[in-house]
């Protein structure tokens, strides 16, 4: 299972989800959805804008957790 850690980063930082998307110039949905860990995928492009605005790597950003299945 991958999961969206951009709500720690963001309060970390005392950032709005408007304000990231106002920084980024991207529709507020984006970034919502990527917030609340709700989005089903994430554009490349995207990642790379969030990944330059809090100077950090895709890894600070998504956290992978293998799911344990039997």
């Amino acid at each position: 299972m991958i999961q969206s850690k951009l709500s720690v980063l963001m309060g970390e930082r005392r950032m709005k989800v408007i304000d990231v998307a106002r920084e980024l110039g991207i529709k507020r949905n984006a970034i919502d959805l990527l917030y609340k860990d709700e989005s089903k995928r994430v554009d490349i492009e995207l990642l790379d804008q969030l990944c330059n605005l809090f100077d950090c790597t895709p890894n600070d950003i998504l956290h992978y957790e293998r799911n344990h299945t039997k």
